[in-house]
């Protein structure tokens, strides 16, 4: 579990915000034949394109989201296959039952003087 803290820390730092929750939901909606570029983007939040361009920075920094240039244009779309894999490491962090080894508060309620 504690192997992909450091993942799961990165993709939920890059969600925190709601504009870049707004924009991933928009390119989820798109695919590569139909991938958005920055001032359609723009133009669809309702942002400036230096805005766009940054929250898009974040969101590829994690890997969510993918540009391909076509002509003077990138276009981007959200990597279904990196999507899926966000998915699954959130969802480790939601499955129960799953505890780090030993019981972590066995030694909480010795010497019973212990602070809440």
């Amino acid at each position: 579990m504690m192997e992909n803290v450091e993942q799961q820390a990165a993709i939920f730092s890059a969600l925190a915000d709601p504009t870049r929750l707004k924009l991933l939901r928009l390119l989820c909606n798109q695919q590569d034949p139909d991938a958005l570029c920055v001032g359609a983007l723009a133009s669809l939040l309702g942002i400036s394109q230096p805005a766009v361009s940054q929250h898009l920075k974040v969101l590829k920094s994690v890997g969510l989201v993918k540009g391909q240039r076509r002509g003077y244009r990138v276009h981007y779309s959200v990597d279904l296959e990196v999507a899926k894999h966000c998915q699954e490491l959130m969802a480790g962090i939601l499955s129960p039952g799953k505890q780090a080894e030993g019981d972590p508060c066995s030694n909480c309620n010795k010497g019973g003087n212990q602070k809440a």
